[in-house]
C-alpha cells in the first residue's frame, strides 16, 4: 500500500509519526506540505475519508492561522472557501496528513497509527 505523509520537515510531531511509521516498516512518501499542498479536489476526498469535522483540518496553532484571522473568519466561512485556503497555504493543515488508500489520518496519535496500520 502507498502511504503518502504530507508533513513539514521542521515540525516535531511529523518527524515523530515518520519515525513510528519507519520503525514498523510502512513505506512512505513524504511530501512537503508547505512546497506541495494537496489541491482542493484532494483536500476535500481525504477530509471525507478522515471523517473528521472540516475545522479539524485546519493547523490551529499555527502562525498562518493567527495571521489569517481564521480563529474568527472559519465559522462564516464556506466549505468551498476553507478548502480553498488550506490548498492555498499548506501551513494551513495540520500535519502530518498521512493518506493510506481509504485511510486518512490527521495530526499524530500511536493508538490511531496502531489501529490503521497493525
Amino acid at each position: 500500500m502507498s502511504v503518502k505523509v504530507y508533513q513539514y520537515p521542521k515540525c516535531s510531531t511529523c518527524r515523530k509519526a515518520l519515525k513510528w511509521l519507519d520503525e514498523r516498516g510502512v513505506e512512505v512518501e513524504a511530501i512537503d506540505i508547505t512546497e506541495k499542498p494537496p489541491s482542493k479536489a484532494a483536500l476535500k476526498r481525504h477530509w471525507k475519508a478522515s471523517g473528521l469535522p472540516l475545522k479539524k483540518l485546519f493547523n490551529t496553532a499555527g502562525q498562518s492561522y493567527r495571521n489569517g484571522g481564521f480563529k474568527d473568519r472559519l465559522p462564516t466561512m464556506s466549505e468551498a472557501d476553507q478548502l480553498a485556503a488550506l490548498a492555498a497555504d499548506g501551513k494551513l493543515i495540520k500535519r502530518p496528513l498521512v493518506v493510506a488508500g481509504d485511510t486518512v489520518l490527521v495530526g499524530f496519535s500511536a493508538d490511531r497509527y496502531a489501529e490503521a496500520f497493525g
